[in-house]
């Protein structure tokens, strides 16, 4: 949720960067900073924790004067909330400014190195590696460009990044990597602008260029030049954006859920930010008001959600009791609250909603508030009843506005959020050690990444397969274990936006009723990662294509088996298991967008529901 503004022209570039800023606050951020520059005043940089408002109060003590400069409000990812931790971060020498928006997933690795060559740090974050880096290849290309697409080249995650050395005082140069963080940029009239997201900068232009992955923009007083990161020239069409909030905020989409969909690698990014401790091997919850000794207490966990949500809970179910190994049962919202439960004073509700205002779960949170057992929300709406009724305080995920009423963006940060939750469960506990929890944290942090390579690839896919099956009345939806709450968020989603009739099922269980719907038109979507079950998913494959059964196989890259038994195959990178299903649910979410838009369908506001159920 990190906001990007920078600005060339000939107005004050403070004023158009913290208005900029400004426009972007309902990212979410912690930080704040700017860096101006002048031929005379030089660089000037200003940073302050907290609000906007603190900044601001700042450069009117200490003006910053300039007609180029860089902006950026931070919410921590590696490092506390601190000045010093605040962007914009500058080289050792202090004459190369940099901004980010990512997570940077070999920082470690590159950070050690550079320690051995002697450099020296300010701050804890990654984003002063990719500053350090700058500065060492600028000294060897001579030139900001091209030392910036080296630097680009050794960094592994999604990412967003502006830099400025004032060796070169007319232009600046941004690249994106990834789909971590969006990169826009803006010409009106001799001036330039680039931003993270559209509103920044659509006071002063509607003419917008959207940066792709592994390109690069040289931003100068005499315009942008856009290249590819192996210095490939590239040209990318303008788009004019109409004066309209919710067009401007759909952007270059056809529709909110799949500019939703392509949000998730800077939701997955955001869910995680200052939240986790590569170093100590340790996750912290900022809002959460249970201490050790509270989560110590803890022996039984009711999981209660509606929809989505409450699959979402069904895999939270797998997380904590593999990881933290307390027991967890599942509830429905609206039978939880009728069915007199009797939670016991050892107990935790962990309630999930997107919009935290669900009436069902907030009568279960009441419930449990009844019966003095504390409740903790994972909740997407910040400030929501949710949140205030929480007694253990929120976890919020940071994912932004969800618009399309099928839930995308909100349901894999649940997942994350309920992860870093059995995490922070295991560690108060001591089922975990701290180097146990590293590689956990290390596979949270690709998932971004991952999130995104998904993306790009399976769109394509998922609209061929369309073509085969738009026209089908009936779906079946299998997984095992942690991907069984997925295939019945998959069927829902197909249900939800294409109202194609679509059912999830354990594949277990496929021999025991919906075997007998198995038939040559019928599309059976087979969730089979390489895990510990996979010849099992394997045999249900199998039995499937006995029968005629059109198999749409969710599968790891690499695996040249499947393909040989599925009719079609989406593939996934690898990650530690119980983190599948945030890379597993990312196919079928497309699937249903692709199938409802080849039916004619309307995607983000599907007959009959609503984003949120606020009434019985």
């Amino acid at each position: 949720m990190c906001g990007i503004v920078g600005y060339i022209g000939s107005r004050s570039a403070t004023e158009v960067i913290i208005g900029g800023l400004q426009r972007l606050e309902y990212r979410g951020y912690d930080s704040a900073g700017i860096a101006i520059y002048d031929v005379e005043a030089g660089l000037q940089l200003r940073r302050s924790v907290g609000k906007l408002s603190n900044l601001v109060a700042r450069v009117s003590h200490e003006p910053a004067v300039g007609t180029i400069g860089l902006g950026h409000t931070r919410w921590a990812t590696h490092g506390g909330v601190t000045e010093m931790n605040a962007h914009p971060h500058r080289d050792a020498s202090g004459s190369i400014v940099v901004i980010q928006n990512g997570i940077v997933e070999n920082y470690l690795e590159l950070k050690s190195r550079l320690l051995e060559q002697g450099v020296p740090f300010q701050s804890q974050t990654d984003t002063e590696v990719i500053a350090h880096l700058l500065a060492y290849h600028y000294q060897r290309e001579g030139a900001l460009a091209p030392a910036l697409r080296e630097t680009m080249l050794e960094l592994r995650g999604g990412n967003a990044v502006v830099a400025f050395c004032i060796h070169e005082p007319d232009r600046f140069v941004a690249a994106r990597l990834g789909n971590a963080g969006g990169v826009v940029l803006g010409s009106a009239q001799g001036e330039h602008f680039v931003a993270s997201d559209v509103p920044a900068i659509l006071d002063y232009t509607r003419d917008l260029i959207f940066l792709e992955d592994r390109d690069l923009a040289v931003v100068s007083r005499d315009g942008i030049a856009i290249s590819r990161l192996d210095g490939s020239q590239v040209a990318r069409p303008t788009v004019t954006v109409p004066w309209d909030p919710i067009a401007a905020a759909r952007g270059d989409y056809k529709h909110f859920m799949e500019k939703e969909i392509h949000e998730q690698p800077r939701a997955l990014v955001d869910v995680l930010r200052g939240r986790i401790d590569h170093e100590a091997g340790r996750v912290d919850l900022e809002d959460l008001r249970l201490d050790d000794a509270d989560l110590r207490r803890v022996e039984r966990i009711y999981t209660t959600a509606c929809g989505t949500a409450w699959h979402a809970g069904l895999v939270a179910k797998f997380m904590i009791e593999r990881l933290a190994r307390v027991r967890v049962e599942v509830d429905y919202a609206s039978e939880f609250r009728y069915r007199e439960p009797v939670l016991g004073k050892d107990s935790l509700l962990l309630a999930f909603t997107q919009s935290g205002e669900t009436v069902d779960t907030l009568a279960a949170m009441e419930q449990a508030r009844d019966q003095g057992v504390p409740s903790v929300a994972i909740v997407n709406a910040i400030g929501s009843q949710a949140a205030r009724v929480a007694d253990g305080g929120p976890i919020y995920l940071h994912a932004g506005p969800e618009i399309g009423v099928a839930s995308t963006k909100a349901f894999t940060s649940m997942l994350v959020s309920a992860y870093l939750f059995a995490l922070r469960l295991a560690q108060a506990r001591g089922t975990m050690t701290p180097d146990q929890i590293r590689p956990h944290l290390q596979a949270l942090v690709e998932l971004p990444g991952k999130a995104a390579t998904i993306i790009e690839r399976v769109l394509p896919q998922c609209e061929e397969l369309t073509e085969h099956y738009h026209r089908a009345s009936n779906a079946l939806f299998l997984g095992r274990q942690q991907n069984y709450p997925i295939a019945l968020e998959g069927a829902l989603k197909l249900k939800e936006i294409s109202y194609i009739h679509a059912e999830g099922y354990p594949a277990g269980e496929m021999k025991h009723g919906p075997i007998a719907l198995i038939d040559e038109d019928l599309p059976v979507v087979c969730i089979a990662p390489r895990d510990e079950i996979y010849p099992k998913m394997v045999s249900n494959i199998e039995q499937v294509q006995a029968r005629h059964g059109q198999v749409i196989a969710i599968i790891t890259d690499g695996d040249d088996f499947l393909p040989t038994r599925a009719r079609h195959t989406l593939s996934v990178p690898p990650t530690i298991p119980l983190l599948q299903p945030v890379l597993t649910a990312i196919p079928l979410q497309i699937f249903a967008y692709t199938m409802a838009v080849r039916r004619g369908c309307d995607v983000d506001q599907p007959r009959n529901l609503a984003k949120s159920v606020t009434v019985e």
